[in-house]
């Protein structure tokens, strides 16, 4: 009689199909891997949204702030300008494509009054990673993000 070979039996699954032994680490790196790099994709986006969304409420906040503290009215816009465009490119967004609104409370061509409120709006749209440019007839596929922010001026006039 001759030895049997136990290894052989075990390859052999009952009906003459071969056993899945050792396939868990293949099923193991596949499901792994579908479900990384969505995660990781997913990782990415939310920490560039984060970052535009910290940067335009900065500017904002800091654009109001700069209207509401200077001497007139044109030094004022200037410095909010200087201000939006240094937020805006630590955002790692471009300036020119960020909607400014400046509304100014109780005259909008006077921010200067004393004792109004100056508010700033900036509405942008944060490109997604690894996004090409133009999928949908020229328009960049991206996240819309706005801030808003308001500053009384002073009572007294210049800063404080």
């Amino acid at each position: 009689m001759p030895p049997s070979n136990r290894f052989a039996e075990r390859r052999a699954a009952p009906g003459g199909l071969a056993s899945e032994e050792g396939s868990a680490s293949i099923e193991f790196l596949t499901v792994g891997l579908i479900l990384l790099v969505p995660l990781v994709y997913l990782v990415l986006a939310l920490g560039q949204i984060q970052h535009a969304v910290l940067g335009i409420e900065g500017g904002a906040r800091h654009a109001a702030r700069a209207i509401a503290q200077a001497d007139s009215h044109e030094q004022g816009m200037a410095a909010a300008d200087r201000a939006i465009r240094v937020a805006m490119a630590d955002a790692g967004l471009e300036p020119e494509a960020v909607r400014v609104e400046v509304v100014c409370t109780p005259a909008q061509d006077a921010c200067d009054t004393r004792r109004g409120t100056v508010s700033v709006r900036l509405d942008g749209t944060v490109p997604l990673p690894l996004a090409p440019p133009g999928l949908v007839l020229g328009a960049g596929v991206g996240v819309p993000v706005s801030a808003l922010a308001s500053q009384p001026v002073s009572a007294f006039g210049g800063a404080p």
